[in-house]
């Protein structure tokens, strides 16, 4: 029987300068991962320079 997932995506937004601080990613893949989330991707989006979003993307077996 194959196995099961359930995702995650959380969306870490720039400051007001328009940079996403790594501090805060680090603090948000801790977090998940003591939930049991497992990083599977991360993506940059560009939404108008020089803003721009960073989306992580978890994976948890169901």
């Amino acid at each position: 029987m194959s196995k099961r997932w359930n995702y995650l995506t959380i969306e870490v937004k720039p400051n007001l300068m328009g940079i996403v601080n790594a501090e805060q990613i680090q603090q948000e893949l801790t977090k998940q991962g003591q939930l049991g989330w497992e990083l599977v991707n991360a993506i940059s989006l560009v939404s108008a320079p020089p803003f721009t979003t960073s989306v992580l993307i978890f994976k948890k077996e169901a």
